[in-house]
């Protein structure tokens, strides 16, 4: 392809509102353009990158078995009624009309489309296992669209759904597509790992998310510092001993702690660690107020509370239902004479303390002396708070490392939280009805493009792998009015494409400079540069990544250019 007649929009200053690498140059390289927050067009060079990514993943899925198809991006209402997901997903979850009133949604992912046409159209064990999968874009209302392609509100997404007979053919299949990802994600060069994750809205049990370590990863890892374990840091458990404090309980008493609202403030005023202090939270868990008790050294973890009570929703209860309830604000919380309407739960560290402080449920106030089950009483004692670096790795080997990371895969398997819902049998071999059990697994094209960006970049542009590049070989023609030269550069143009390598021909009439940062820019393998030695059939050949230099004779390129990519 000419590069003069190519859709490649450079700029030399990097976009105000780009605040990672690889949002900064797939704008800068003309990868991409936005339309609208969070919405991106890919321009040539994205297309094509964006396409080789869904090669890899087309043909990882159809190694593993699953079939390709294509659904509709526009979902009835009623099908998310079936599911009951339709009033728990959430505001992200894009709502509209048509003309004559009906609920539709754009789809955010297609558990409920996939389960009706497999409920309808598969009724025999013989049919199963079943695996499927499409590529298509997705759409979810993020609040706050950011990080270019990270977190938009239009997405390119693989998603793959598995129908089974049994728990058992599920685990198989779930292991199938481990693979695939892990398959998927070595052959993009990714450095990452497969971390225990929660399921949130998409239902089921068991699930991990695949990560890029990266530092501008919005999650965070807990891995271990000897072992092959690691996990999303909202699921790892805590494998902490604690011990019993061993102190004599002194008297409860309450003292005034004026203007004091934090952990660490009240901590300071009363002159103790903060670990010597009780943190209480307010929840509401689906229709259930819950109070959660931590050490004021340990922060409180939703999902693990989400989990203990098998919740559909958890949030913070609001100030005004924790007034309406106890009689004060968030500042001065505290478990002692909770009213009965209000659970008390608490984290295992909260089990072994003695003498602590916490909040009066009163403004301005809070007790010192506090002892658990004399002075407060605790439903249950469970893990709820975040795992710390430093931790016990739950593996038992090793301490807990924290890392960021980009998430571009998830794999769950959803048991028959669907398939009941919906309705989806099957007749076994004995002539029996019984519900199938489904697995979901996804990956983030476009996350994924934007997560090799992160990890292959320098001070100059993007430097792709191999064989994610948009083209083989950029060659650059650097005075086109230099008849030797224009003529060496067609004949290698066609020779090339000849050769069935794939060429960006740099034709433009440009200054040399101008050519090079943008070659620089587009992180293309292999730079084949037309110049002074242009009469002696003598070319520039420039790696990319590593910087090396070649001189090669002109009737030789083809074979150094396969070589190089052997």
């Amino acid at each position: 392809m000419k590069q003069s007649q190519m859709l490649v929009p450079t700029l030399k200053e990097i976009p105000a509102d780009a605040e990672i690498k690889s949002h900064q140059l797939l704008v800068r390289a003309g990868y991409i353009r936005q339309i609208a927050s969070g919405i991106y067009s890919y321009l040539p060079l994205g297309r094509r990158v964006l396409k080789k990514v869904e090669d890899i993943v087309r043909e990882e899925m159809d190694k593993a078995g699953a079939h390709e198809m294509l659904m509709s991006a526009l979902q009835p209402a009623e099908l998310w009624e079936e599911s009951g997901r339709w009033h728990t997903y959430g505001s992200e979850l894009m709502r509209l009309h048509d003309r004559h009133d009906r609920e539709f949604a754009l789809g955010a992912t297609h558990e409920e489309v996939t389960t009706s046409l497999v409920r309808d159209a598969v009724k025999s064990y013989k049919r199963l296992p079943l695996m499927v999968y499409q590529i298509q874009n997705k759409f979810r209302d993020e609040k706050r669209p950011r990080f270019g392609l990270l977190r938009g509100r239009e997405f390119l997404m693989k998603d793959a759904y598995s129908f089974n007979e049994s728990a058992e053919s599920l685990d198989q299949s779930y292991e199938t597509m481990f693979k695939a990802y892990s398959n998927v994600f070595t052959r993009c060069g990714l450095d990452f790992r497969a971390v225990i994750a929660d399921s949130g809205q998409m239902g089921g049990k068991d699930t991990h998310e695949f990560m890029v370590l990266s530092e501008v990863g919005e999650d965070v890892i807990a891995y271990s510092d000897t072992s092959d374990y690691a996990a999303n840091i909202e699921m790892a458990p805590v494998a902490a001993e604690y011990q019993a404090s061993g102190e004599t309980p002194k008297e409860l008493e309450k003292v005034e702690t004026p203007d004091q609202k934090t952990m660490q403030e009240v901590a300071d005023f009363l002159g103790h660690e903060l670990s010597k202090g009780l943190k209480s939270i307010m929840f509401k868990v689906d229709e259930q107020y819950v109070m959660v008790v931590t050490r004021g050294d340990h922060e409180v973890n939703d999902v693990k509370l989400k989990n203990l009570y098998d919740a559909r929703m958890v949030e913070m209860a609001s100030e005004e239902d924790t007034r309406r309830l106890l009689g004060t604000g968030f500042g001065s919380l505290g478990p002692v004479n909770v009213p009965e309407e209000v659970e008390v739960v608490a984290d295992y560290a909260v089990e072994k303390v003695a003498n602590v402080s916490c909040g009066a449920n009163e403004s301005g106030y809070h007790f010192t002396n506090v002892n658990p089950g004399r002075d407060f009483k605790v439903k249950d004692y469970a893990d709820l708070r975040f795992i710390e670096e430093g931790d016990p790795s739950p593996d038992g080997q090793g301490k807990i490392k924290f890392a960021r990371g980009i998430e571009v895969g998830h794999v769950f398997k959803l048991g028959e939280f669907y398939a009941e819902k919906m309705g989806a049998s099957f007749l076994d071999d004995q002539g029996k009805a019984k519900t199938m059990t489904m697995g979901s697994y996804g990956i983030g094209v476009s996350r994924t493009l934007a997560a090799i960006v992160e990890q292959y970049n320098d001070d100059r542009g993007i430097t792709w792998p191999k064989n994610l590049a948009p083209y083989q070989v950029h060659l650059l023609s650097l005075n086109p009015k230099k008849e030797e030269q224009k003529e060496l550069a067609d004949d290698l143009y066609e020779q090339l494409q000849a050769a069935g390598i794939e060429v960006l021909y740099d034709d433009r009439k440009e200054r040399a400079g101008v050519k090079f940062a943008d070659s620089d820019l587009f992180g293309i393998p292999l730079r084949i540069t037309v110049g002074k030695r242009a009469g002696e059939n003598i070319v520039e050949v420039k790696a990319r990544q590593t910087g090396e230099q070649d001189e090669v004779e002109s009737a030789s390129i083809i074979e150094y250019v396969k070589n190089w990519y052997k």
